[in-house]
């Protein structure tokens, strides 16, 4: 294959990071130019294509299963990821108040880590105020 046609499959990928998340995780970049050096591509796609479907196509609705992420992430104790998709919950339609009932109820079910994890993802995508109230 030329270099434009894999440039170009490439590009789809993160196009479709693009769409769901509204930005390509650093991870897959590396992903990405690890899978073009060593002509494993077509595992990217498959991969971004299952995301899709299940983040896009969705019958919960990408920003229901942006949340729904969030929260599973936050059980697991997985703060990269979980930044990753509180960002994408963000830009599929959620609001701070729709991540933070997400932080509490993985208080419920995974414990204080969970949602003291959660606090802090959401205290860094809150802008802090100017003086006190």
């Amino acid at each position: 294959m030329t270099d434009d046609g894999l440039d170009a499959r490439t590009e789809a990928v993160r196009d479709r990071y693009r769409s769901t998340l509204g930005a390509v995780p650093g991870g897959v970049q590396e992903r990405l130019r690890l899978a073009g050096e060593f002509d494993r591509l077509p595992t990217e796609e498959a991969l971004a294509a299952l995301r899709h479907i299940v983040l896009t196509d969705s019958p919960l609705g990408g920003r229901v299963q942006q949340l729904v992420h969030f929260g599973q992430l936050l059980a697991l104790g997985r703060d990269h990821p979980a930044r990753i998709h509180a960002q994408g919950a963000l830009h599929a339609g959620a609001g701070i108040a729709d991540l933070v009932g997400v932080a509490e109820t993985a208080l419920i079910t995974a414990g204080v880590p969970a949602y003291a994890l959660g606090m802090e993802i959401i205290a860094e995508l809150v802008p802090r105020e100017q003086g006190p109230r």
